[in-house]
């Protein structure tokens, strides 16, 4: 008979117990338990959602896609890749779809690193980056931050022999910075053909078009470049789940090596061809972003306070001098019903990132922060 201990196993590996989950904004739901508030009364700018919603014609997409949830979705995605190939103008097999972009981001961590292996990604840049490396077991090589978005020439610097990956997010998050087309194809011609860049749009739509990085152009141009973007943002399929990826054929190959079979449901699938074809609606959920976000920075410079000029749908602003006073005014705006991200755990304890909603959405928001800044 063996004998019996009373010590607790250690599941899984020492890198992968040391991972901090990922925590999203919080809900609408479980703020209006914890304050005792109608969930319709309640405010949320915390997760760089649509305020908008999705478009009518992905809506009744999702209701005709309904008869087919008894089915496994088509795992291949064929109907959605043609008609992204058609939409960014490359071929279908340079196609890669995710359940939300962070699928896409975390595929090429498990395609190209390993315990051996290292990856550069920039200070203040999007945490599921560092999640992804950490549960790969791989190096972090974290570039400091250049006026809070990413140094490109010292990235490069940074890459070492035993670098397989790195990450760009233009615009980023949560800084919400851009970086120049100029500025991204000479870091491209900088990185060594035997490294990927993953060049994370998840925000492109919001950028005037002049200022927009010709990535696929970019992508023809480097056999090591995968471009991410997602349809949670602009698009307003966030709940649904739906990112998608291009790269060159032999790279598409290895990420879709790695991806999770049916990691794309049938009803996304539907909703996200049918957001292609609504022009209309894009072009209305670009123009609400923009005349909010003129409306909170317009607020903002009226109760003197700093942010960083954003180029996605959101704008990260400071609101006090110590590295608490994010969280206060957090806890201050959240009793008023209002949702905004606190950003301590990107080391930006004293500022929050606050998502451009509506007009009277932004307005409540702007009401409680002015009560709340003079209250903590």
């Amino acid at each position: 008979m063996s004998s019996t201990t009373n010590a607790r196993p250690q599941w899984g590996t020492e890198y992968v117990r040391t991972i901090s989950p990922y925590v999203g904004g919080r809900p609408i739901g479980q703020v209006a338990r914890e304050i005792g508030m109608d969930e319709a009364n309640i405010v949320k700018l915390a997760s760089n959602e649509n305020p908008l919603g999705m478009s009518s014609k992905a809506r009744q997409a999702v209701v005709d896609a309904l008869g087919e949830t008894a089915r496994y979705p088509d795992n291949d995605g064929y109907a959605l890749r043609q008609a992204l190939a058609t939409h960014l103008r490359v071929p279908a097999d340079w196609i890669i779809l995710g359940h939300g972009s962070s699928d896409i981001l975390e595929m090429a961590a498990r395609a190209l690193l390993s315990e051996a292996d290292s990856c550069v990604y920039s200070q203040y840049s999007f945490i599921v980056y560092a999640l992804a490396v950490q549960q790969a077991g791989a190096r972090h090589h974290v570039v400091p931050a250049k006026s809070y978005g990413h140094d490109l020439p010292a990235m490069a610097a940074a890459i070492e022999r035993d670098t397989r990956l790195v990450y760009v997010a233009n615009p980023n998050n949560p800084t919400g910075t851009l970086a120049s087309h100029d500025a991204i194809a000479a870091f491209m011609k900088q990185v060594p053909a035997n490294v990927v860049v993953v060049l994370d749009e998840a925000y492109i739509e919001y950028i005037d078009p002049a200022l927009r990085t010709d990535s696929i152009a970019l992508l023809r141009e480097h056999p090591n470049l995968v471009v991410s973007r997602t349809f949670s943002k602009a698009y307003g399929l966030a709940g649904l789940r739906l990112g998608y990826a291009a790269a060159q054929p032999a790279l598409a190959d290895v990420l879709n090596r790695v991806r999770s079979a049916f990691n794309t449901s049938t009803v996304a699938q539907a909703a996200a061809i049918a957001s292609l074809k609504d022009q209309d609606f894009l072009d209305r959920s670009v123009d609400t972003n923009r005349r909010g976000m003129a409306q909170l920075t317009q607020a903002f410079d009226a109760m003197g306070l700093r942010y960083i000029p954003s180029y996605g749908n959101f704008v990260l602003v400071r609101v006090g001098d110590d590295d608490q006073a994010g969280a206060r005014v957090n806890a201050e705006l959240l009793n008023k019903g209002v949702i905004v991200r606190p950003v301590a755990n990107y080391g930006l304890g004293s500022w929050l990132r606050i998502s451009v909603g509506t007009q009277a959405e932004n307005a409540r928001c702007i009401s409680a922060l002015q009560v709340a800044l003079t209250t903590v």
